[in-house]
């Protein structure tokens, strides 16, 4: 119940791809997936995990690619016309 409430208050479900370099090979990039609903476009979730992680792991940010998706629009509800029941 709590992401419709989320939802109806314009978060949105995002998802950032994180890459980090590897503290004990900081030549290679590791990938870690991160989502949560989210206000677009100023993301103060991301941003405050991504504060985080540069305060606490000692993996150094890459780069953060994010992507999110409206998933209740006022194109999902619709009214019915008819209705027609089957015994």
């Amino acid at each position: 119940m709590a992401s419709l409430i989320l939802q109806l208050q314009d978060y949105r479900l995002t998802t950032a791809e994180i890459l980090y370099h590897m503290p004990d090979h900081p030549t290679l990039l590791q990938t870690f997936l991160w989502q949560e609903y989210d206000r677009a476009p100023e993301f103060p979730e991301l941003l405050r995990f991504l504060k985080f992680w540069a305060r606490e792991i000692d993996g150094k940010l890459h780069s953060v690619r994010v992507g999110h998706k409206k998933l209740i629009t006022p194109e999902d509800i619709s009214y019915c016309r008819t209705e027609y029941l089957i015994n």
